[in-house]
């Protein structure tokens, strides 16, 4: 097989990424946003070896990643991935004889750790809310709610704000959500949170189709950062250090930290890979240390005799 050229006509790469990109969102579910991304590197690169990417020998490929050295390691990485998928399908398809991936750079990422926020800083979160709530001001019982859901069951933005008017119910203390990639996942409901949902239920129509409408529709996820930006600055807290997102990371830190188990966490926050939960691990190391040296059973054997 080895790294011979594949003789493409005018146009061809246009075509196969077309195909491509039929090919992920068909098959693979992919989001627009993933597709957009994906079309841009595969056309960038096709423009940089003059519309031979699809053709393209080991030394061609090679000099992409001559071209990427200027580039931040994360968009290096990001460009490898689409390019190495899209020689994968080519290869699979019977489109080309090899796969020539290994040419591409592997930039080693660092991933940051998640943003997140002390019990202190929760507790000073609350003790804002509990003044707004003391006001009574119908609005002030839709925001305990959301930062009940934020905080008490980990769900996303986008998650929270969509949630229909029946989502939540009495009888049943727990939720269907669906997530990224079409992916189910049950979320639990906390007696508290679900006490905020009925004290704000009380102020909606009852044939309203959201349980947090806006106009027309539900509450943006814009209005939504702003409100929880507006409560940590009454909270004292910097709002550049509070977002919902941050909220669902608090939620997973301190559960993690009250030993919850990182496969129910994964389930939790709906992760479709534990290496994504799995960074927890490093914001909370050192307990987790103690917790072995402490909880093993073999801590208090003495071992073999000498």
């Amino acid at each position: 097989m080895g790294d011979r050229r594949i003789a493409q006509p005018a146009g061809e790469d246009a075509r196969l990424i077309e195909r491509f990109l039929e090919m992920l969102a068909a098959e693979a579910g992919a989001a627009r946003n993933t597709l957009a991304a994906y079309e841009s590197d595969l056309r960038g690169a096709s423009a940089a070896l003059e519309g031979n990417l699809a053709g393209a020998r080991r030394r061609e490929i090679e000099t992409l990643g001559e071209l990427w050295m200027p580039m931040a390691r994360a968009t290096v990485a990001r460009k490898s991935a689409a390019l190495r998928r899209f020689f994968g399908f080519l290869h699979e398809e019977a489109l080309r004889d090899d796969d020539p991936s290994a040419a591409l750079p592997r930039p080693p990422i660092a991933r940051s750790l998640p943003k997140t926020l002390s019990h202190a800083d929760i507790d000073r979160l609350f003790a804002a809310l509990s003044a707004e709530l003391a006001g009574g001001k119908p609005l002030s019982y839709r925001l305990a709610a959301l930062v009940e859901l934020l905080y008490g069951s980990g769900m996303r933005a986008s998650e929270l704000v969509s949630l229909p008017y029946n989502a939540i119910r009495g009888d049943a203390p727990f939720l269907i959500l669906t997530g990224k990639g079409g992916r189910e996942r049950l979320v639990p409901i906390s007696d508290r949170a679900m006490a905020s949902v009925a004290a704000w239920r009380e102020h909606l129509a009852d044939d309203s189709r959201w349980l947090f409408p806006s106009r027309k529709s539900h509450l943006s996820r814009i209005r939504l950062y702003q409100l929880i930006k507006q409560l940590a600055a009454g909270a004292g807290i910097p709002p550049e250090r509070v977002s919902p997102h941050v909220l669902r990371h608090a939620f997973a830190t301190h559960l993690l930290e009250g030993g919850a188990d990182l496969r129910a966490l994964q389930m939790l926050l709906g992760h479709a890979d534990i290496a994504t939960t799995q960074i927890y691990t490093h914001i909370d190391s050192a307990r987790l240390v103690a917790l072995v040296n402490q909880r093993h059973p073999l801590v208090d054997d003495p071992g073999p005799p000498a």
